[in-house]
């Protein structure tokens, strides 16, 4: 289990209302900001504290990994000036009955402040910069036991049980399904055009055609077998432009299992054949699954518009953070 501190003054009400949080993937200039990277670290059973208007006022168990998800119709004018696409997980939220104010009790915990990325200033003020950050075992205990014997006793399990963290929500389905109808309603494409679109999205049609022109194996399995291989986009469908939807370079042909990992950013590669583990993705599952985790991986070199969306899908998907 991890420790993470959640700043929402200005969305509070729809985030523990609707079980999630949500942030978009850089600053409003493109910079990468930290506080929004350790979105791609939260994992499943991690503890979140919900912190707004000078209180700490909900705790949470995390339900998902991060997920690319719009921007909540919900916010409304909250973060006008966000990005429309960004980082979401699921969190089981519990509201507290009691006011607990971290700056009435920061003599206590001040000395447990780290240096860096902390979600309090010496006087016990909340950081207005930080959306998430994470909290050190000691800090996430201390400020536990002062919240009382559910959350302290929660913030010392090993491991959550699996009946706590259901699948998280199809967003990512509906989303893609309203870019479906936008393709199906849209009269400036031909029906052909449309119907290859639509087939696109499951991998089938004229963008597997376009795969197999070039990719004949999974890079990670090397299962050769066409019927037990999936097209896979490296630029998500959803992403994507509709020249890119159907361009074979976008495509991967990969295992029903090495897709959901890739799809989901628990694997990436680098454009030079590099194999690329998420460290939230859980190993014994990976292994199970086929992929070689104990070793350095050369899956082949891709090429060279292969490469350029795959740094699309290390910035965009790949569960990694690039925090500095």
């Amino acid at each position: 289990m991890r420790y993470w501190w959640v700043n929402q003054n200005q969305t509070y009400r729809q985030e523990v209302g609707g079980g999630y949080l949500w942030s978009p993937k850089r600053k409003q200039n493109g910079q990468v900001n930290p506080f929004y990277e350790f979105m791609r670290e939260v994992a499943p059973g991690d503890l979140i504290l919900s912190f707004a208007d000078t209180r700490i006022r909900a705790f949470g168990i995390a339900r998902s990994h991060a997920y690319e998800a719009p921007k909540p119709a919900e916010f409304g004018s909250a973060g006008r000036n966000w990005d429309r696409i960004g980082w979401r997980v699921d969190v089981g939220f519990k509201e507290f009955s009691f006011v607990f104010r971290p700056s009435a009790w920061i003599e206590h915990l001040r000395t447990l402040l780290p240096a860096r990325y902390s979600p309090l200033l010496r006087d016990g003020r909340g950081v207005q910069a930080v959306y998430l950050t994470e909290l050190s075992r000691s800090l996430a205990l201390a400020l536990a036991d002062l919240l009382g014997s559910e959350v302290s006793a929660l913030a010392r399990v090993e491991s959550v049980a699996e009946s706590m963290l259901p699948l998280a929500t199809p967003e990512i389905a509906l989303w893609e399904e309203h870019l479906r109808e936008a393709i199906e309603l849209d009269g400036n494409i031909e029906r052909t055009e449309k119907e290859a679109l639509v087939l696109a999205r499951r991998g089938q049609g004229l963008f597997r055609a376009r795969v197999q022109e070039f990719e004949k194996r999974c890079r990670v399995t090397g299962v050769e077998r066409l019927e037990h291989l999936r097209a896979s986009h490296i630029k998500p469908w959803r992403d994507s432009s509709n020249d890119e939807r159907l361009t074979g370079g976008n495509g991967l042909l990969l295992t029903p299992s090495i897709d959901h990992l890739f799809d989901r950013g628990f694997l990436s590669f680098r454009g030079d054949g590099r194999l690329l583990v998420s460290p939230v993705a859980h190993a014994a599952s990976l292994q199970k699954m086929g992929v070689p985790i104990d070793r350095d991986v050369d899956v082949g070199r891709f090429s060279e518009q292969q490469a350029g969306f795959l740094e699309y899908h290390r910035d965009e998907v790949f569960l990694r953070s690039r925090k500095a």
